[in-house]
């Protein structure tokens, strides 16, 4: 099976070379990387430049947000699985990719995905939050729970029957892309228990109080969009989950 690897990135100098040296050493060979640049003037361009020969497909241009250059890289993907690691996170080994493939043939399932710590800017050594996943089962998005999504795989042919990333949620388009999928539509998911991504602190939706609370009123709005039940309580269920990775860490 060929794996689709989509990098999103704006002005990441600093740090895209690591993500991109983390997928070019994967040991499982059938991949095809992408990279959608959002028009950076940073220098993160000269890096991709020293790759180029490397990456399959790279474009660089104004978007409409981190979502709808995600949507651009599945556009582009050619490959039967879809995965993404933006410009601050590397896998934590050569055979990340292999396991994912296996565990997807293995259990017959539409996705994929496993657990993810949270480093220091930094220091990538420096643990900070450790984000333990589970197997998907009825109600634990009602409990606040859902896949770490860089650590989230699925197949292409699933992702186009039931729609790519709303950039109407600009901060938790992927939220409300995984709810679709598993609780709307009931896809097949199997979890490896293993940290497989490290993400540097700093995401999209972490970066101040206002932004985490305007990222769970979008939860809550993605639940009423999909015509889902939900409690209020999902706004308080949500940041709690949150707080049990502080405490796993430690």
């Amino acid at each position: 099976m060929k794996v689709s690897i989509i990098t999103v990135c704006l002005n990441s100098a600093e740090t895209i070379e690591e993500t991109i040296r983390s997928i070019l050493s994967q040991d499982y060979k059938d991949i095809e990387y992408i990279v959608v640049d959002g028009g950076s003037t940073d220098g993160t361009l000269d890096v991709l430049a020293t790759y180029r020969s490397r990456i399959h497909r790279c474009i660089s241009e104004p978007d409409g947000g981190i979502y709808h250059a995600m949507n651009k890289g599945i556009k582009l993907s050619t490959g039967d699985i879809v995965g993404f690691l933006n410009s601050n996170d590397t896998y934590t080994g050569q055979c990340v990719i292999r396991r994912i493939v296996q565990a997807i043939q293995t259990n017959n399932t539409d996705c994929c995905y496993g657990d993810l710590e949270y480093v220091a800017r930094n220091n990538s050594e420096r643990i900070v939050r450790m984000w333990k996943s589970q197997p998907y089962r009825h109600g634990l998005f009602e409990k606040g729970w859902h896949p770490p999504h860089p650590t989230f795989f699925a197949k292409k042919d699933i992702l186009n029957k039931h729609g790519y990333f709303n950039p109407s949620y600009n901060i938790s388009a992927d939220y409300e892309l995984m709810l679709r999928l598993l609780k709307k539509h009931g896809i097949k998911s199997c979890y490896i228990p293993s940290v497989l991504v490290k993400m540097r602190m700093g995401g999209n939706s972490s970066k101040n109080l206002w932004r985490i609370l305007k990222a769970n009123v979008q939860c809550y709005q993605a639940w009423r969009q999909n015509g889902l039940n939900i409690s209020p309580f999902i706004a308080l269920r949500k940041p709690m989950s949150k707080l049990r990775q502080f405490i796993r860490k430690a």
